[in-house]
């Protein structure tokens, strides 16, 4: 996994580049697809897929994708508020806040996500299709369902 710093201050990872073949009359010509994520460490992170018929070219657009779809990510200290879990497709990712010191437990495709949005210490445990496209959408989609207490103090009326 490549890892460069881009023009806005984020960071942005390889996660995986796919090569595909379409056969014509002279042989087979190869495209790329490439999925990256970026993040600036600090509690914003995206994620973009793309294509192009040389790897430096998917690695672009997918970048200038992700780029264009960052979020900000709730944070508790280096960790996470709360236990949660996402899901897309056959994937399952759940994400468990870790005491201070316990580092990044999490496969390779997820570590990615999490180590980009600024997290330090968590557990993690993926389940069902280990798909690098649907754990990326999997882990951005329990990401998403962070809550702060402040949050969800205002959201039910009643003070913390």
């Amino acid at each position: 996994m490549a890892t460069a710093e881009g023009k806005t201050g984020n960071t942005d990872r390889v996660v995986q580049i796919r090569r595909c073949a379409c056969v014509v009359k002279g042989g087979r010509r190869f495209s790329f697809a490439a999925l990256v994520v970026v993040g600036d460490e600090s509690g914003t992170v995206g994620y973009g897929y793309g294509k192009g018929t040389e790897v430096p070219l998917a690695v672009e657009k997918a970048t200038k994708q992700a780029n264009r779809q960052v979020r900000k990510v709730q944070l508790k200290g280096t960790t996470i508020p709360h236990r949660v879990e996402g899901r897309f497709g056959a994937s399952r990712v759940l994400l468990l806040p870790a005491a201070p010191g316990t580092g990044v437990i999490a496969g390779a495709t997820v570590r990615s996500v999490v180590e980009l949005a600024g997290v330090k210490d968590i557990l993690t445990k993926s389940r069902g299709s280990n798909n690098p496209t649907n754990l990326v959408k999997a882990t951005f989609d329990a990401l998403s369902k962070l809550r702060s207490r402040e949050d969800v103090a205002r959201l039910r009326g009643v003070e913390v």
